[in-house]
């Protein structure tokens, strides 16, 4: 990933990442009507992409005491396709990761923001 943003610097949040490795969901819609379901990007870094896809799906089904494993159990019991979790997972992943970087901290799953 450091190679890929060059080192964080390419891609100003988490959210464009998401874009470029085709992770992000887009609508297709008009004005007044819905035409199909959400997808992602079929222009998008397939590399990147697998390699997205294969951290998901070694948290989601590997790590039995996680809290993304828990995510994953309570998304597919509510009836959620397994692939929109797997991508939902994997924003979680990038969000989590440029989050690190740009603040420079650790990741806390007890972090609370404080106002400054």
């Amino acid at each position: 990933m450091t190679v890929e943003t060059n080192a964080f610097r390419d891609f100003k949040n988490g959210r464009q990442f998401c874009c470029h490795a085709g992770v992000a969901l887009f609508s297709y819609e008009s004005s007044s009507s819905i035409r199909s379901k959400s997808r992602v990007s079929n222009r998008a870094d397939k590399s990147i992409k697998a390699l997205l896809h294969m951290a998901a799906l070694s948290v989601a089904t590997r790590r039995k005491n996680g809290e993304l494993h828990e995510y994953y159990l309570r998304k597919v019991a509510e009836g959620k396709n397994k692939m929109l979790v797997f991508n939902a997972i994997k924003i979680k992943l990038v969000l989590r990761m440029f989050a690190g970087i740009n603040f420079n901290v650790f990741y806390d799953k007890n972090y609370v923001f404080e106002f400054a």
